[in-house]
């Protein structure tokens, strides 16, 4: 497919956006969309959310004076629109990968990025912090924060609202509402109306008229609650405005014509402005409208065709976890199962339709998921929370005060664990075992395959304490799972592979390049499946009997499972040397997670050469 784009050629910039006529603007909408689902499409990647604001982004630029002032996208994957008029369009055809330019906004990739983002709900807070920064500096310069109805759904997005509104900061907050779940029917009036209110006419008149009712206390006090009711009739603001915002909209996000005057006439205002923009996920593209969700991050396909179906092949953990989550839910009536707004990339949507009334998707608030599992909890529920490693971070305090703490009984399933690949540094689960591992009462299990994922689930699930099983995204080795709901003996490891002089202490997915190395080093491969408690009585005796112990792990090498093994060894005084590997102590971007770890050393090459720095006449590579 190959499509010309004569405006969009002429647009490499925000500068030269501006320099265009207002009647341009609906052919360059066309024109950057178009061009969207081709790149997209070729590439992988965000697709519906970035469809439904390529008119917003075009406004933002064309209206504000980037990057002088501040655009702050929340989440950031509806900002491949902003990259490409802010002179990243060449760069678009390697999105993602290795080299390439990253999904989300990153100050280091462009002046452009105002702030890096990729998990939800920062932006409100962060623009306040450039809007008081410009005033403490006397700087003329605007802040605006876009952020989704979604977004809306986490404390700190209204933890931000609540500090702006009280510090009565030069800050413009834009709800990208695409759900239509809060919103009327948007038209002509509801765009006139927008327009009307944000000019600066009605805001003289207002601010006039009320200079001169103060003089009469009362008089003020009723035209208030006159202005309050009759706002609340016709416009769904009345909350934004009790937090000090003055509000605006619903306005079409899609109609430029709207969009334009009513930004450049919040653009002369100050203060705290709130602007309701409705949009569609997946405009202009019928598939992706019919069903966003499928088309919310998509692998490479065919336009005319759509996405297909995906063929037959290894079941993924997260299908392994959905597929048990029913199965020990059909087998124990008091299971629940909790979601921050993940159902279908936790794989929980089977189970949302077979037990509705068990399931709960609390929106994206983590903080709420982890203490509303430990209420649950407290009243005999066994609650499991589905939730990816990045975002389990965000709820370290709930988990720490509200779960451990008390000792209860909150099972997580922590999903893409280790590196995820194309969503770069911002979702790689790199730190989970570093942060758990030092909680008291936790339970830490690391399956190496799918068959044993399914198996410590259960473990996890039946132990009188808070547990967390961590597993990686996509496929591993292919191991089918048993359909029974067996557990592994707790604590207990198991010895893959007898060998000499070295032992190689696998947790979880690197056991196959452990098992691979074993064979070249003619070592003791271990699979430790538990990263707490530890085996301690086989980690002793292989201790005794082996000149180095490996610890392998696809976790930061600082803290995490290796530490936890060389405080066991340091508590027993063991002569024994041992050596950790693990990820380095730096943010890894976005890229093929196989050649990851290859380039980390976290491969079985990587692993024969730890060992050989460590005990170099080990090494006995059978391959000649």
């Amino acid at each position: 497919m190959s499509t010309t784009y004569p405006l969009l050629d002429r647009t490499r910039s925000p500068q030269a956006l501006r320099s265009l006529e207002r009647r341009d603007l609906p052919q360059l909408a066309r024109e950057l969309r178009a061009f969207l689902l081709e790149s997209v499409s070729r590439t992988g990647g965000h697709l519906s959310s970035n469809l439904g604001t390529v008119e917003l982004t075009i406004a933002l630029h064309y209206v504000f004076d980037t990057p002088h002032d501040r655009i702050v996208w929340d989440v950031g994957h509806q900002s491949y629109a902003h990259k490409i008029l802010t002179g990243r369009r060449e760069q678009m055809a390697r999105l993602r990968m290795a080299g390439g330019i990253s999904g989300f906004p990153k100050r280091s990739e462009s002046e452009y990025d105002a702030f890096g983002t990729a998990h939800s709900s920062t932006s409100i807070a962060a623009a306040l912090g450039m809007a008081v920064a410009a005033r403490a500096s006397h700087q003329p310069r605007k802040a605006v924060a876009v952020i989704g109805d979604g977004a809306m759904s986490a404390g700190m997005a209204f933890e931000g609202l609540n500090n702006a509104g009280a510090s009565d900061a030069d800050l413009l907050v834009i709800l990208n509402d695409n759900d239509m779940s809060i919103s009327p029917p948007v038209g002509a009036l509801n765009s006139y109306l927008t327009r009307l209110l944000s000019g600066r006419t009605m805001n003289a008149a207002k601010r006039a008229g009320a200079r001169m009712l103060s003089m009469l206390p009362p008089v003020l006090e009723l035209a208030k609650r006159a202005e309050e009711h009759v706002k609340g009739m016709i416009l769904p603001g009345t909350l934004f405005e009790e937090f000090g915002f003055h509000y605006f909209g619903p306005i079409d996000g899609h109609d430029l014509d709207a969009l334009v005057p009513t930004l450049q006439n919040l653009r002369a205002l100050s203060g705290p402005r709130f602007l309701h923009v409705v949009t569609r996920k997946g405009q202009g593209y019928k598939l992706a409208e019919a069903d966003p969700v499928l088309y919310h991050g998509v692998a490479r396909f065919e336009p005319d065709a759509g996405i297909s179906p995906p063929a037959g092949g290894r079941m993924s953990y997260t299908q392994v976890f959905g597929d048990w989550l029913c199965d020990m839910a059909a087998a124990d009536e008091r299971l629940v199962a909790i979601t921050p707004a993940m159902r279908e990339g936790s794989g929980m949507n089977r189970f949302s339709e077979r037990f509705p009334e068990r399931y709960f998707d609390v929106g994206i608030a983590e903080q709420h998921a982890l203490t509303f599992a430990a209420g649950l909890a407290c009243e005999g529920q066994k609650p499991v929370v589905a939730i990816y490693s990045t975002f389990l971070q965000r709820a370290y305090d709930q988990l720490i005060h509200d779960v451990c703490l008390q000792n209860l009984p909150v099972m997580l399933a922590v999903d893409r664990a280790g590196l995820v690949g194309a969503d770069g540094a911002t979702h790689q689960g790199a730190f989970d075992l570093s942060y758990l591992v030092c909680l008291p009462n936790i339970a830490i299990m690391a399956p190496a395959d799918e068959a044993e994922c399914r198996a410590l689930l259960t473990t996890a699930f039946r132990h009188d304490g808070p547990t967390a099983v961590r597993y990686p995204r996509g496929a591993g080795s292919g191991a089918k799972p048993d359909p029974h709901l067996d557990p592994l003996p707790f604590g207990r490891a198991e010895i893959r592979r007898h060998g000499r002089r070295v032992a190689l202490l696998a947790f979880g997915s690197p056991l196959a390049a452990a098992l691979a190395a074993g064979e070249r080093l003619d070592a003791t491969v271990v699979n430790m499946r538990f990263v707490k408690p530890l085996d301690e009585a086989l980690l002793l005796e292989l201790a005794a009997s082996h000149e180095l112990l490996l610890s392998i792990e696809e976790n930061a090498a600082i803290g995490g499972a290796g530490a936890e093994v060389a405080r066991l060894l340091d508590e027993h005084d063991c002569a024994v040397r041992h050596r950790r590997l693990g990820l380095p102590d730096r943010f890894i971007d976005h890229g093929d997670p196989s050649q990851q770890l290859a380039d980390i050393g976290l491969d079985a090459e990587g692993i024969v050469d730890r060992v050989r720095r460590a005990l170099p006449d080990a090494v006995r590579d059978q391959t000649g």
